[in-house]
């Protein structure tokens, strides 16, 4: 929002959405790339029951908490960096 108090501007509501989907996109990107990495051997490959488990197991796990972290992470840091009234002189 602007800095004092108003509603936002265009710019602002495409910038948050842009922000958004590249959370979501990158956070998808992420967490089905480790959970290929973590599964892949044991999909790939015999493995003993337990290990295979294991991994499965693990990537089931790991996937979510990796989405979440990461569009947690992106929209934090965007929030961060979005100072009130930095683009004023623009009109």
């Amino acid at each position: 929002m602007t800095g004092h108090g108003g509603r936002r501007t265009q710019a602002e509501r495409d910038a948050i959405t842009v922000e958004i989907g590249y959370a979501l996109c990158s956070a998808a990107f992420a967490a089905a790339v480790v959970s290929g990495a973590v599964a892949g051997p044991a999909l790939l490959f015999e493995l003993p029951g337990a290990v295979e488990t294991l991994l499965l197991r693990t990537a089931l796990v790991l996937a979510p908490v990796l989405f979440a972290a990461r569009v947690v992470g992106v929209l934090l840091r965007f929030r961060g960096r979005a100072v009130p009234g930095a683009d004023d002189d623009v009109r």
